[in-house]
């Protein structure tokens, strides 16, 4: 049964609790326009923040829906905040009532297999509203590195979104898997969006750090690969990415359409390189709102 519009409350802000580096809630106002009017189930295999999940989620709700990443933190984070929210909540409270850098690096150099499930997401919340810049940023052991962030007053325990995002994620299939996986359980008439580690615009420009593994070339090539399997599936796909000749290349075939939409660079070592860029939104079907 395909899925249909439906009023959405005015407030369109999505209760998204993580910080994440290229994040889509600054996007949807420009991603509204590109979503298909009609669809099945709905995949998201980089789920990261989960914006544009959050968002369909609320506005579509369609009953089937499998959001995954491979990023282990994150995908134990969605099903506790899922399945266990209130023991969430109190342990988040614990980490804002001993709040302090000493207090952070302590957490920080946790053994995190010593933790329960609940403890681990706890940790990770309380790190990644308290670190700088809301990175994730791993070691070649996977061990989490980010310093200290010097936050006057960060929201630990953002209970409000919180709840919000426990109610959306009711129903909803959570799996710790790389993007490969989705082609187990798309179906012709699925939309499925992908937001990958984007490709580096330059050498020095690498950030693709989401866990220990790096996502370059060849990751990239396989994505495509996987992004046309799909295609020839029936399924409706949409895939953000930079604004390169490479990545153009990848999806340089009939059928596909290439937007650029403007997004808001805040991570860069340079102040004068931050600011609005182009990123590419690339279609695999006709979207009539476009023409608007």
């Amino acid at each position: 049964m395909l899925c249909n519009r439906s009023i959405m409350p005015r407030n369109n802000t999505v209760p998204t609790f993580v910080k994440w580096a290229g994040g889509k809630t600054q996007l949807l106002d420009q991603f509204k326009k590109f979503f298909p009017k009609k669809f099945n189930g709905y995949l998201e295999p980089f789920v990261g923040s989960g914006a544009v999940f959050f968002y369909i989620k609320r506005k579509y709700n369609p009953k089937k829906v499998i959001i995954s990443d491979n990023n282990e933190d994150l995908i134990n984070t969605y099903i506790v905040v899922r399945d266990n929210l209130e023991e969430l909540i109190k342990l988040l409270k614990v980490h804002k009532r001993n709040h302090c850098k000493e207090y952070y690096y302590k957490i920080r150099e946790i053994d995190v297999n010593e933790l329960s499930d609940v403890e681990k997401a706890a940790r990770f919340l309380y790190l990644n509203k308290t670190c700088y810049n809301g990175l994730y940023r791993v070691n070649s052991k996977g061990k989490f590195n980010v310093p200290f962030g010097r936050y006057k007053n960060p929201n630990i325990v953002n209970e409000e979104n919180l709840r919000k995002a426990h109610k959306l994620l009711q129903g909803v299939t959570i799996k710790l898997q790389s993007f490969e996986k989705v082609l187990e359980d798309a179906e012709s008439g699925d939309f499925i969006y992908f937001d990958p580690p984007y490709y580096p615009l330059s050498k020095t420009a690498n950030f693709t750090s989401y866990t220990k593994d790096a996502f370059l070339d060849d990751e990239q090539r396989k994505l495509a690969e996987v992004y046309r399997k799909l295609d020839e599936r029936g399924c409706l796909l949409m895939l953000s990415n930079s604004d390169t000749e490479f990545i153009k290349n990848l999806y340089s075939y009939d059928g596909l359409k290439i937007h650029k939409v403007k997004a808001r660079r805040a991570i860069n070592s340079k102040a004068d390189k931050r600011g609005a860029i182009n990123e590419l939104v690339i279609l695999n079907y006709e979207n009539y709102s476009l023409t608007i």
